[in-house]
């Protein structure tokens, strides 16, 4: 070891700062390079060390001879020695620093000594301050987030409905939003039916794709006359009741009547579009009143002056932003519109709802605050199903949601028909409504631009006479498969048709099995029957001249005529318009 730049060589207890000493008689820093021991007198030392070797301090090589100490002259515990013999002047702490400055100054000179780290520049100190800083940031925006979701947790009621789908799942979602019209909560007892449990007053079935490229909300009028299923529901005790359903009644009624909770709903949903449902969310009166005051007010147009006796609302022709009483007005409005029905009412709500998704969706909510603000306002309003029952759950829910393009998000109502037998209901327009269903069951896109079929290449097609097939049911209606047979043969010429009866297994979907010989009959049976590429099933043989093809059908044959692929194109009549149209106004 160089004993210049450590110490003596071989002695391990050299401090190398304890080599420079402050000199209080000339202002200078001194090397010592036999430095006495720790008991000696330092003045005794110095004389007896002889003639010294004196170096001015790195510090004043500038030629300032002030002797004042300098700020950095502290010891080890940041605090200023101020010491009048100066022996000490600095403490250890200061001679460590001179030594330092020492090395640095003769490094050039010297061997074997180990060169100093560069002081940090302002900008680097102000770097590493920065850093610091921010790491203290994220540590209390983590406990901050924490705690918040405490919070959210809290004030998120949910209900066991006895099915527990995952927040997010790859393929299709099918979210149901209910706006229930129960009176409960600050300010809502005056809307009528004091004491009301509820019913599902606004359904929507918000279906997104596999891709969430695309979405649909598809609205069911409350007065539907549909069939409403047996459904278990669970007790307080912690039991399970099976609440018997209901012929031929109100779709409204699936909710709240006879203790029916929001898994009712759901199945009844289930049973009218044959859509399987992923998560529900519930919300009452307050959620419309306190998400529109959180998002400081909805856009909405009118397109005539509206008086409203039985929502109390009172808006001038043009563009007005609402919030609270006067949003939940909006909604609730149907008198003074359209045909003063609920199907009128609808409009509204599809309007109010875009609206407020563009709001949300809008740069003037990156704010934290104003987030967090909107964050307790769904929470407080919502009641949803266990697989989204606690706000992280809730947030990875919403982030795979909030990947779909706003310009693609299409609202739609179930197309119905006025009730014959009761003026006050309305009857599924089956025309209409089944291929809108299906369309939906195929995720295809009723926004303009969405997912088109492909186009198919052409196919040589023979003859009807020619095509010869074995027909079973694997999984449509009754009689399906005699059903199919007759229209083969008196619609399309097919006599060579059969019935074989019913398939050994159930079909989820269609099948049909042909031999590479068979490519043309396949090709003339798939024609008429719509059915999809993924439905033909080409075996590996060729096939004897009387050997026919087989057709299953399963569970997603409708019935003769009706192609099994659904339609790309949303069926004539059906009102669907897109959720970032800002030019719809009630009328």
């Amino acid at each position: 070891m160089d004993a210049q730049g450590r110490g003596r060589a071989g002695d391990d207890n050299v401090d190398p700062a304890d080599q420079w000493v402050f000199d209080p008689d000339t202002g200078n820093y001194e090397l010592r390079l036999d430095p006495p021991g720790p008991t000696a007198d330092r003045s005794s030392a110095r004389k007896a060390a002889g003639p010294r070797r004196t170096r001015r301090h790195p510090a004043e090589r500038d030629g300032d001879t002030d002797t004042r100490p300098l700020p950095s002259q502290r010891n080890r515990r940041g605090e200023a020695r101020d010491d009048e013999d100066g022996h000490r002047a600095g403490g250890r702490a200061e001679r460590r620093a001179a030594a330092r400055g020492a090395s640095a100054a003769n490094a050039a000179g010297a061997t074997g000594r180990r060169r100093p780290k560069p002081k940090k520049s302002g900008k680097k100190k102000a770097l590493y301050w920065t850093s610091g800083v921010l790491g203290f940031v994220l540590v209390a925006a983590a406990t901050t987030a924490y705690v918040i979701y405490q919070q959210l947790d809290g004030n998120i009621r949910k209900v066991d409905v006895g099915v527990n789908n995952d927040a997010v799942t790859d393929g299709p979602v099918n979210l149901l939003v209910i706006g229930t019209d129960a009176r409960e909560g600050k300010g809502n007892s005056g809307y009528g039916d004091a004491g009301s449990v509820g019913h599902a007053d606004t359904t929507i079935l918000m279906h997104i794709s596999a891709d969430r490229t695309n979405a649909t909300a598809l609205s069911i009028p409350r007065d539907l006359i549909t069939d409403i299923p047996n459904c278990p529901t669970k007790q307080k005790d912690g039991t399970t009741k099976v609440i018997p359903g209901q012929q031929q009644t109100r779709f409204n009624t699936s909710l709240g009547q006879e203790g029916r909770d929001p898994g009712c709903t759901w199945r009844t949903v289930e049973k009218l579009t044959g859509l399987k449902i992923n998560h529900f969310m519930m919300a009452d009166f307050n959620a419309v009143k306190e998400l529109s005051t959180a998002v400081d007010g909805v856009e909405v147009c009118a397109g005539k002056d509206i008086n409203d006796s039985g929502s109390h609302l009172h808006l001038k022709a043009g563009r007005h932003v609402v919030m609270g009483e006067q949003a939940l007005a909006f909604v609730r409005t149907r008198h003074a519109v359209g045909t003063g029905s609920d199907l009128s009412r609808i409009k509204l709500q599809q309007q109010f709802i875009g609206s407020l998704v563009r709001k949300l969706k809008s740069s003037a909510f990156s704010s934290p605050g104003k987030l967090l603000d909107v964050a307790q306002a769904a929470t407080k309003a919502l009641t949803v199903d266990t697989g989204i029952g606690s706000a992280s759950k809730l947030m990875d829910f919403g982030n795979d949601m909030k990947k779909v393009n706003l310009n693609k998000i299409t609202f739609a109502t179930v197309p119905v028909l006025d009730n014959p037998h009761d003026a006050a209901t309305v009857i599924l327009d089956k025309a209409k409504a089944e291929p809108l269903f299906r369309m939906i069951q195929a995720d295809q896109s009723l926004s303009k631009g969405g997912k088109k079929a492909a186009k198919k290449a052409p196919v040589k097609k023979a003859p009807p006479e020619l095509v010869r097939v074995d027909v079973s049911n694997g999984g449509g209606p009754i009689g399906s498969a005699q059903e199919t047979v007759d229209w083969l043969q008196n619609s399309k010429g097919a006599r060579l048709s059969t019935n074989t009866g019913n398939a050994t297994q159930k079909l989820a979907k269609t099948t049909l099995e042909y031999a590479p010989n068979q490519a043309d009959q396949a090709a003339t049976l798939a024609d008429w029957m719509g059915l999809p590429k993924s439905a033909l099933k080409q075996s590996s043989q060729a096939a004897g001249d009387r050997v026919p093809m087989k057709l299953v059908l399963g569970k997603d044959f409708q019935g003769a005529g009706q192609p099994i692929t659904a339609p790309t194109e949303t069926p004539d009549g059906v009102q669907h318009v897109n959720a970032g149209d800002k030019n719809i106004c009630a009328k």
